[in-house]
């Protein structure tokens, strides 16, 4: 039954109040709009009046807008929605949460679709042509952590290319407080250049899939890619896009802030990046290390259905959910069979950009006596076959409690050599080596 006008107006009043109050704390709102009343029952169930349904996204998008806060808009679809709820409970949450991420609308497009006027383009910031004043404009920023400006005046230089104020504010730094100071600054500022607000869901930011090569050579990198995303270990709202081909850690330690947000802006508009492009394999696999690099899209927009039907924002919940606990094991089984596939590749995990470095220092770190038992094996199994002069060596593998036993032999049962490696000196669990020993000797039966 179409609702009263007074009564309409209660609700328009009572969610633009609503908008109001939580307006400050958002950087952007997605709003449905229905077509008609079918297409709004079907999403909300037992609402059927387009016109007050139109009339509150009208006023919430507008209090929104009056907030800078970004609104994105999507016309409900009713086929692509319950394709989209099969497998899920009918919950009002899951009905509120779906969004149609291949045809989202924002900017003006998006108020052009609730009739409201397109927003006013706000003017980038301009700074001064002289670096230093501004250069001690960052300083402060950066040394004042509860100002909070850190971040948006870095995103402005960074966004227009000022080097110049980005080097001559680490070099004031530096010659003040000294190198330690100088590397804060520098990790801040690549934090800011990684993440920006663009992209299909308003947020995007650079992500890398560090990977310690087997000698023999990198696997396929878009396998592998593809491999991680169809583990399920990816969150609902992380959606992450992989470049084809791999790319230098060195490379990437070397790209400053304004580098960093091209690299951000190539993959989100789909293109190679310019300042990073495609490493040479072999020399990857010489020096052991080679990165898959990716944009991840955040699709955890905050929905106003969701938002009004609770009644405003919900709390913050920092704890692991049982979900997260789930993905958890998806992901180390991934790397297992990774391993296994790949005489020895270790996928680490999938980090920010600026983070590869310490990634990759910190698994050296943890994993060097396995790496070093690995090693070990192989330099055992060489031996061994250097002393059988040119006849097939093979191997007897036994798993003793948490010990590896290895007998060597030639092919017509001469009795090499033999020696145990415990748990804690291998790359993988005592179970798991069989399946690696095989790629490079061939084992006995047991």
């Amino acid at each position: 039954m179409p609702k009263t006008s007074s009564h309409r107006d209660e609700i328009v009043e009572q969610a633009a109040a609503l908008a109001q109050d939580i307006a400050e704390d958002l950087d952007s709102i997605l709003i449905t709009v229905f077509p008609d009343a079918d297409t709004l029952d079907t999403l909300r169930p037992g609402e059927t009046d387009v016109e007050t349904a139109s009339a509150v996204a009208r006023a919430v998008a507008a209090e929104m807008a009056a907030f800078s806060v970004e609104v994105f808009v999507q016309r409900a679809d009713k086929s692509a929605f319950r394709r989209w709820m099969q497998g899920r409970e009918d919950t009002q949450e899951n009905r509120c949460a779906w969004i149609d991420r291949k045809g989202l609308l924002q900017g003006a497009a998006a108020m052009q679709a609730l009739g409201l006027p397109a927003p006013d383009a706000s003017a980038p910031p301009s700074f001064g042509k002289k670096p230093g004043p501004i250069a001690d404009q960052l300083l402060a920023a950066f040394e004042d952590e509860a100002g909070g400006d850190f971040g948006d005046i870095s995103d402005a230089l960074i966004a227009a290319g000022r080097r110049d104020v980005l080097d001559l504010a680490i070099r004031k730094l530096g010659e003040r407080e000294g190198e330690d100071a100088t590397d804060e600054l520098i990790g801040a500022l690549l934090g800011v250049a990684e993440g920006a607000m663009i992209g299909p869901s308003g947020w995007a930011d650079l992500v890398a899939l560090p990977v310690a090569l087997p000698m023999g050579g990198a696997p396929d990198a878009i396998a592998l890619g593809d491999g991680l995303l169809a583990t399920g270990a990816l969150a609902p709202t992380e959606e992450i896009r992989f470049l084809p081909g791999w790319r230098s850690p060195d490379a990437m330690a070397d790209l400053d802030p304004v580098a960093v947000r091209r690299v951000l802006i190539d993959l989100v508009a789909g293109v190679e990046p310019r300042d990073l492009p495609p490493a040479d394999t072999d020399e990857l696999a010489a020096k052991g290390f080679g990165v898959l690099l990716g944009v991840r899209i955040d699709w955890s927009l905050p929905i106003w259905d969701a938002i009004a039907a609770a009644g405003g924002l919900p709390n913050d919940d920092d704890d692991e959910s049982p979900e997260d606990a789930k993905r958890a094991p998806l992901l180390d089984r991934w790397r297992r069979a990774v391993f296994q596939a790949n005489e020895g590749c270790v996928p680490l995990s999938v980090v920010p950009l600026s983070d590869v470095g310490e990634e990759i220092a910190s698994f050296l770190e943890e994993a060097g006596e396995q790496t070093g038992g690995l090693m070990e094996i192989r330099e055992f199994i060489a031996t061994a076959r250097n002393e059988a002069g040119g006849e097939e060596v093979v191997c007897r593998a036994e798993i003793v409690g948490a010990s590896l036993e290895l007998s060597l032999y030639t092919e017509d049962g001469r009795f090499l050599d033999a020696r145990t490696w415990f748990d804690g000196q291998l790359p993988t669990s005592v179970e798991d080596m069989p399946k690696l020993l095989a790629t490079f000797v061939r084992l006995l039966a047991p």
